[in-house]
């Protein structure tokens, strides 16, 4: 490496971050409360330190400084200098290297050790003490990268929300078992725009791939000494940085070259984003980055008793997006995956937290309102999870326009009507028309409800039909972890079985909730592996198991149950695409627009009668019909029927008028059968749900 010069120069307060302008790098970073802020460069293996600076010049909160004729490949971190005084929120301890918030690529790993923390662990007056010793040698070192790409010929797929289908999955699980894939690229982001997998989302009409997190993580210090590791991601260490044990090369380009190949088969790509909290944990946490750089602003801390961070999240911390540079640095990230990564969308974990003030939860929060101005994220998919631990912790439906939220009360209302529970009819009814009753506000569309039969949280959607108990002892807490309700049913036996009989059960009810799911109005989610009939035994908390209970099993795929659960996935996906009743971009009233005397959305019972209150509130009541309706190009109109029948016996639907020849699209019974026609009735079987059709059935 070349000599580094013996002056650092004033340089720049923006942009925040370390910035390589072809002749040296500026280097700038944020904190409200500091003293002073060291620069320390290290060697190529990060091992040794090789020069420190002190940062010249102090500019809006923001220190800065430029060091010429360096480049590239930099290896660097920061020592902050300032009160250490936790009862007044202030934990400056220049002994901890600190990691840029604004670092693009990282090199090593935590080794942890005690020296991480700015207190001694072991003291009496706990985090009130002070630690002496250097972290250097156990922290990550921040890289300078130089990261353009060239993005001109790259096309996104722009899918309107009505027609996007999304496909939730984790970038390691996704191919690390796909033999299809080179050895070296399975489980890595070049696995991820292998031709392979983009055959297979193509093939269940995936429209968006929507990423676990692939910010940098941390290996959590109690997992790794229980011989487990972080799986899912939840847990940044680096908001800019690319979670570097994904890479199949030295090169991050790799990601984005496989973001252009999924493009390039009109496919999004959806982020799953932490903002909400970092992975410095409570006061008694590490000093990693942010806690040394600046915790005063960076996070939420107990009114009055400023030594403690309000814990929102259930993770320790929450970050303050009440501050302005804190909102700064998490648009700042959201634009830098957009623009250098074209990334499509985000979807932003426990997202409730990112709208607290002061007062609680606000739907104007200052966040909600830069992300839905700004020229680059306003234009993206925008999606939420609607609930966090705090006070006022659930908030779905009450999010402001421009996002999807993730619609919890459709996955559990689904499964408890197709486990048989009493008195879901009318419940089913709102969830199916899109959750108007939640989202029909501030001109909102069904699209908000982001539907879903499972995620990567909770059972998959074949464990929902074979486990009515967690079986999260892999975990070692035991089996205490994990939601305790989960709306299952084993349908005769926990777990895998021989009995044919409980087989057959298991795969209606698993075709039926996917005709559901597809079939209902909003933007569907199927979680990676769902569409074979993937299992992680019962575990329904897998965060902490990277191996064969997370990762997707393609010879399971490929076996004759796995190809058939395939197949009908891809019909139904088929379905959806093919019939606009199907994807609805509006809510729709029972309107007479379709005209002919046809409404746009109508309900009947199994007599094809129309349901009275009496009947929606029939708690024995098990089957429903729904039948939405659109106007074709020519005049005419066309309509597709849902019929459902939880019940265990088969029930005979008599088909309400016009009476016209129909035809059956799907059967959840008989997933092999093809579209035949039938007359003005038609025989569902047991928990099994049909998609009927006709069209120009009526005189113009």
């Amino acid at each position: 490496m070349t000599d580094l010069p013996d002056q650092i120069l004033p340089g720049s307060a923006y942009p925040l971050g370390a910035t390589f302008d072809g002749e040296g790098v500026n280097f700038a970073v944020f904190s409200a409360n500091a003293d002073r802020i060291e620069l320390c460069i290290f060697d190529p293996q990060g091992k040794r330190e090789l020069r420190r600076y002190s940062l010249p010049e102090c500019t809006d909160e923001v220190w800065h400084g430029y060091l010429p004729d360096v480049g590239p490949g930099l290896l660097y971190g920061y020592r902050a200098h300032g009160c250490y005084e936790p009862e007044a929120g202030h934990r400056f301890n220049p002994n901890k290297l600190l990691l840029d918030p604004y670092a693009r690529k990282l090199h090593g790993e935590i080794k942890w050790t005690d020296a991480l923390h700015g207190y001694q662990i072991r003291s009496k007056k706990e985090d009130l003490s002070f630690d002496k010793r250097d972290s250097a040698a156990a922290m990550p070192k921040a890289v300078v990268v130089d990261d353009h790409f060239d993005w001109s010929r790259d096309v996104k797929p722009n899918t309107p929300w009505s027609e996007t289908v999304i496909y939730e999955a984790h970038v390691k699980g996704l191919t690390k078992l796909m033999e299809l894939v080179p050895p070296r690229e399975r489980g890595t982001y070049a696995g991820l725009g292998h031709p392979a997998v983009i055959k297979h989302l193509k093939r269940i009409g995936v429209t968006a791939i929507e990423l676990l997190p692939i910010h940098s993580f941390t290996q959590d210090r109690f997992l790794q000494e229980k011989g487990l590791r972080n799986y899912w991601g939840y847990n940044t260490l680096g908001f800019f940085a690319p979670e570097q044990a994904y890479f199949a090369t030295d090169t991050q380009d790799e990601l984005r070259r496989a973001v252009y190949k999924l493009h390039k088969a009109g496919i999004e790509v959806i982020l799953d984003v932490v903002y909400n909290h970092t992975c410095e944990g409570s006061e008694k946490g590490p000093t990693l980055s942010w806690r040394g750089l600046d915790n005063a602003s960076y996070y939420r801390l107990v009114q009055d008793q400023p030594r403690y961070t309000i814990n929102d999240t259930g993770t320790g911390n929450t970050l303050n997006l009440s501050k302005a540079r804190v909102i700064q640095m998490v648009t700042d990230s959201l634009r830098y995956w957009a623009t250098s990564f074209g990334v499509d969308g985000f979807r932003f974990d426990l997202g409730l937290t990112l709208g607290r003030e002061a007062t609680g939860f606000d739907p104007g929060a200052a966040f909600f309102d830069v992300l839905r101005q700004d020229p680059v994220l306003g234009r993206l998919k925008l999606l939420t999870e609607p609930w966090d631990v705090g006070p006022g912790g659930y908030q779905l439906g009450n999010f402001p326009p421009g996002f999807s939220e993730w619609n919890d009360k459709y996955r559990d209302t689904v499964r408890k009507f197709w486990r048989g529970d009493p008195g879901q009819r009318g419940e089913l009814a709102a969830r199916l028309s899109g959750s108007g009753d939640l989202f029909d506000r501030r001109a909102r569309r069904p699209w908000a409800s982001l539907n879903m039969l499972a995620a990567h949280d909770g059972y998959t959607l074949a464990d929902t039909v074979m486990y009515e108990q967690r079986h999260n002892e892999a975990n070692k807490e035991d089996n205490r972890d994990g939601h305790s309700e989960n709306y299952s049913r084993n349908w005769g036996a926990e777990g895998s079985t021989d009995d044919e009989g409980i087989k057959a059960a298991r795969g209606r009810v698993m075709r039926s909730m996917m005709t559901t799911l597809l079939a209902s109005l909003g933007t569907p989610m199927i979680v990676a592996g769902d569409e074979f009939g993937r299992t992680q035994q019962g575990n329904n908390n897998a965060y902490c198991q990277d191996n064969e209970i997370s990762w997707l099993d393609w010879k399971a795929a490929a076996s004759e149950e796995g190809e058939e659960m395939i197949a009908f996935t891809a019909r139904l996906a088929e379905l959806r695409r093919r019939y606009p009743a199907l994807r609805a971009p509006s809510f729709l009233y029972g309107d007479d627009a379709p005209g002919h005397g046809i409404n746009d959305i109508e309900w009947w019972d199994e007599r094809g009668e129309q349901l009275s209150p009496e009947d929606w509130d029939n708690p024995e009541g098990r089957a429903l019909m729904m039948r939405r309706a659109t106007a074709t190009e020519d005049g005419g109109v066309e309509a597709v029927s849902l019929l459902l029948n939880a019940s265990p016996d088969p029930i005979t639907f008599t088909l309400p008028a016009p009476h016209a020849a129909r035809v059956v699209l799907i059967d959840s019974a008989n997933p092999a059968q093809g579209e035949v026609e039938i007359g003005d009735s038609y025989e569902v079987g047991p928990q099994s749900a049909v998609l009927i059709t006709w069209r120009d059935a009526v005189e113009a």
